[in-house]
């Protein structure tokens, strides 16, 4: 069992539709059919939603994707029409909601690797390669590969895993045309990111990405680049063969996992609420992410 602790109600607005509730993001349908996302504060670890928000969380992906879809509209482009708050709206909704086209989307999360770690890492050890692609011996916790790889996922409903799967996989439920598209936008994508963080001190290790078609056109949609769906490492400690310091929900993990929890992550039991030390360094790394990575103050 696993899932929402307390799973939240949706906020009535005029005008707008509750479509989804999922771990982070609330989605809505406007009257001229446009999603409306609104990131929340939520908090998801070990296939749970927490019953802890970390403050500013949605506000800082927002932003933080926003900033990043521009550095890659030549690239890729993406799905926001707007940023303005929807009429009646609540105003803690602001700097955390986006308006975006409605696509067609792919059932697939597109992932790259740049470094081995997560469950890249477990695979390899097991049988040295990831989704079935065959990397060198020697390599451990935190190396980094040869080249970058595409190691697609299929998309997991709340609470259940994503399962990485061979590319074929992809191939056969996209069509090889697709298949082909996406792991070249991938890849571009995620080579322009590493180098922008690399200027940055930072490393990016791994990342995920979401598409959809508009029409024929492909475009990225939902958060990109974010301490939630990529792994970022402080470049000057980077150091193979341990786990990396990073950018993201690690205070958490290493809590939930601890005595001090007293939680169980094998048991069906719900994890506890987060002390408020463990919020506040997990805000401050998101916000760390964002300033380093941006160049500017978090508001």
């Amino acid at each position: 069992m696993s899932g929402f602790v307390e799973k939240p109600e949706p906020v009535e607005v005029p005008g707008l539709v509750h479509i989804h509730t999922g771990k982070v993001r609330d989605l809505y349908r406007n009257e001229a059919g446009d999603l409306v996302m609104v990131a929340s504060d939520r908090m998801s670890a070990y296939d749970w939603v927490l019953p802890t928000e970390i403050p500013d969380k949605g506000r800082v992906l927002t932003q933080l994707s926003l900033w990043w879809f521009e550095k890659l509209i030549d690239l890729v482009p993406n799905h926001v029409i707007s940023t303005d708050l929807p009429a009646g709206a609540p105003a803690d909704w602001a700097g955390r909601t986006l308006i975006c086209r409605s696509l067609r989307m792919i059932p697939v999360e597109c992932v790259a690797r740049g470094y081995l770690t997560g469950s890249g890492l477990a695979e390899y050890e097991e049988s040295r390669t990831v989704c079935g692609l065959v990397l060198p011996e020697g390599l451990m916790d935190g190396s980094e590969l040869p080249a970058p790889i595409f190691t697609p996922a299929t998309k997991a409903a709340v609470g259940d895993h994503d399962e990485n799967v061979p590319y074929e996989e992809v191939a056969r439920q996209t069509g090889a045309e697709t298949a082909a598209l996406l792991r070249r936008t991938t890849l571009d994508v995620y080579g322009r990111a590493r180098d922008i963080a690399r200027d940055r001190g930072i490393i990016l290790a791994d990342t995920k990405f979401e598409f959809g078609f508009d029409g024929e056109r492909l475009v990225i949609a939902d958060e990109v680049l974010t301490p939630d769906s990529s792994r970022f490492w402080p470049a000057a400690t980077w150091e193979p063969g341990r786990p990396q310091p990073s950018y993201d929900k690690q205070y958490v993990r290493d809590w939930l996992t601890s005595p001090a929890s007293g939680w169980d992550r094998k048991s069906e039991q719900p994890p506890p609420p987060l002390p408020q030390e463990i919020v506040d360094a997990t805000r401050a790394k998101y916000l760390e992410a964002y300033e380093r990575l941006t160049g500017l103050s978090w508001q």
